[in-house]
C-alpha cells in the first residue's frame, strides 16, 4: 500500500486492479447495475473535438469588454417614451416584480430617467447612436447591434464571470481558453490568448485572473496578461548575466529532465510546463517588437488618438490588440474598467466614452483597411445593462442607473456578422419584445463564427463532459452573413 501511495500515478491498469481487493468485483457489479457500461463506443459517436468542425467565418477574436456595464439607454437604445415620462414612476405593469439589487430594492419610487444626450440615426440601417459616440457613428455601417442580450446575473462578479466563462461561479475555463484549447495560436512565438487591462476615470469594478483562467484545461491555455510597465509580460526578461545560448542550453536540460519525469509519472501538466518554457523563450524575441508602439506611422496615431502612445491606456491597448491579432493571436481580451454608473452618470459616462469611442472605431477601421476585418471578430459590451429608472435622487442634470440584466446592448463587427440591428426592447427599454439573446446564445454564436459546434466542443473533467455553453445555447443565425 505504501508503494501504491508513493507511486500512485505510475500505475497501469493491471497493477491498479491487483492492489484493489474489490477491483474486479466492483467492475462486475457495475456491469450488472448499468448494462452497457463497458461497451465499446467510438469517440465520433459521443463527441468530436476535431476542430474546426466546419469552415470558419472568423479566425480571431478581439473582445473589448466594458467592465461595470455601460448604459445602453444613454448610448445605443433610444427611447422617446423615457424623455416624455422623465421623472414619472415606472409602471408596475412594466417592472412585473423584477428582481432588484439591494441598492434600489428599498426605494419607494422608481422615477424614469430620460437620457441627457441627443440621439441621431446613422448608416444604411438607420441605427440610433448617442452624440457622445461620434466616432462609432461614423462606422455604423460596419456594426451589428444586438439590443436584446440578457442574463440572469444581477451583480457584477457573477455577471462578469458568466460572460467570460459560461458559468457564474469560478474555476471554469474562459472563452479565450476554450478557443486556445480548440484552435491554438497561428504564431508559435506568441500565446493563443492574451489579456490587456485599462482603467477609466469612472467608478470601477475589479477584474481578476479567474476571468482568464484555464480552469480544468491545461495551463498552457491560460490567458497571458500584458502590463503597461517596462516589461509587458512579467518575468519574461532574463537577468543580464544570462545570454541567449546559455538560456537555450538550460532549457534543453530542463526539458530532458521533465521528459523523463513524464515517462515515469504520466502527468500531462509536465508536458504543459515544457511547452510554457519553450513559448516563453520564443516570446522573448517576439513580444518586445510587437508591444513597441513608438514606430507606428503618424496616420495610425491620428486614427487611434494621441493616448495610443501611452502604454496601459485603452487606446494603446486597442492598437496593441490589432498588432497581436495581426500576428496570429487567436483571442485578445481587453478589459476597460469604470462603467459602474450608479450615480453622477453624465460626468462618468462622458469620460468613459472619451476613453473608448475614438480608439474602438479606429480598431475596426484599421482592421478593415488592412483586409483583416472579415476574418477578425470584434466584440464590444459589458456584463449587463442599466435601469431606465434613477437610482437615488433624480435632478434635471444628474441621475444614476442601477444594474439591469433583463435587456442590454452589445455590438459586433467583422468576422462574419451582418451589420444592422438585431432584437428589440419595449418603449421603456425595460423588457425584450423581440428576438432575445441569452449569454449562452452569444457564446454559441461566437464559437460558430470560429468554426466550432458548441455542442460537440467538450472537455471531460471529473466524470462529466463540460462545454462553454453548459447544456444550453442556440446559434443566432440571423446575424451571420
Amino acid at each position: 500500500m505504501k508503494e501504491f501511495l508513493e507511486h500512485g500515478l505510475n500505475q497501469n491498469r493491471r497493477k491498479f486492479l491487483s492492489k484493489m481487493s474489490l477491483g474486479l468485483g466492483g467492475l462486475a457489479l457495475g456491469s450488472l447495475m448499468i448494462p452497457g457500461l463497458f461497451e465499446s463506443t467510438t469517440e465520433d459517436e459521443l463527441f468530436s473535438n476535431v476542430l474546426p468542425h466546419f469552415a470558419p467565418k472568423a479566425k480571431r477574436v478581439i473582445y473589448l469588454f466594458q467592465n461595470g456595464a455601460p448604459s445602453q439607454l444613454d448610448l445605443f437604445d433610444y427611447k422617446p417614451m423615457l424623455q416624455k415620462m422623465h421623472g414619472q414612476d415606472l409602471p408596475a405593469s412594466i417592472r412585473m416584480g423584477q428582481r432588484l439589487t439591494g441598492m434600489t430594492s428599498n426605494q419607494a419610487k422608481f422615477p424614469l430617467a430620460g437620457t441627457k444626450y441627443n440621439f441621431a440615426q446613422y448608416g444604411n440601417n438607420g441605427v440610433w447612436i448617442s452624440e457622445i459616440l461620434p466616432h462609432l457613428a461614423e462606422i455604423s455601417n460596419d456594426l451589428c447591434f444586438i439590443r436584446s442580450i440578457y442574463t440572469e446575473a444581477i451583480n457584477h462578479d457573477p455577471a462578469l464571470t458568466f460572460f467570460q466563462t459560461g458559468a457564474q461561479v469560478g474555476n471554469r475555463p474562459s472563452m479565450g481558453s476554450w478557443i486556445s484549447y480548440g484552435l491554438g495560436s497561428e504564431n508559435k512565438n506568441l500565446p493563443a490568448f492574451c489579456v490587456l487591462l485599462s482603467k477609466g476615470k469612472g467608478n470601477g469594478q475589479g477584474v481578476y485572473s479567474k476571468l482568464w483562467s484555464n480552469g480544468f484545461l491545461d495551463s498552457i491555455h491560460q490567458g497571458v496578461q500584458f502590463s503597461s510597465g517596462e516589461e509587458p509580460v512579467k518575468y519574461l526578461t532574463d537577468p543580464e548575466f544570462i545570454n541567449r545560448e546559455d538560456k537555450r542550453a538550460m532549457l534543453d536540460e530542463i526539458s530532458a529532465l521533465n521528459d523523463e519525469a513524464y515517462k515515469k509519472i504520466g502527468d500531462p501538466e509536465i508536458v504543459t510546463k515544457i511547452q510554457q518554457y519553450e513559448l516563453a523563450y520564443r516570446m522573448q524575441m517576439a513580444v518586445p517588437e510587437i508591444t513597441s508602439l513608438q514606430n507606428e506611422p503618424e496616420s495610425i496615431v491620428k486614427m487611434y488618438g494621441p493616448e495610443c502612445l501611452i502604454p496601459g491606456t485603452y487606446a494603446a491597448n486597442c492598437l496593441l490588440a490589432r498588432k497581436l491579432s495581426e500576428n496570429g493571436v487567436r483571442f485578445v481580451q481587453l478589459y476597460h474598467q469604470g462603467w459602474d454608473t450608479h450615480g453622477n452618470l453624465p460626468k462618468e459616462i462622458e469620460g468613459q466614452c472619451k476613453d473608448v469611442d475614438q480608439s474602438s472605431a479606429a480598431l475596426v477601421k484599421d482592421l478593415k483597411q488592412r483586409g483583416l476585418l472579415d476574418e477578425t471578430l470584434v466584440i464590444w459590451g459589458g456584463e449587463f445593462g442599466r435601469t431606465n429608472y434613477c437610482q437615488g435622487k433624480l435632478t434635471k442634470d444628474n441621475y444614476g442607473r442601477d444594474h439591469h440584466p433583463r435587456c442590454f446592448t452589445l455590438w459586433m463587427a467583422g468576422g462574419g456578422v451582418k451589420p444592422g440591428v438585431f432584437g428589440e426592447t419595449d418603449e421603456f427599454g425595460y423588457n425584450i419584445t423581440k428576438l432575445p439573446v441569452h449569454v449562452h446564445d452569444f457564446h454559441a454564436t461566437v464559437m460558430h463564427l470560429m468554426g466550432i459546434d458548441h455542442e460537440k466542443f467538450t472537455f471531460k473533467h471529473q466524470g462529466r463532459r463540460y462545454r462553454l455553453t453548459d447544456v444550453a445555447g442556440n446559434v443566432v443565425r440571423d446575424i451571420i452573413s
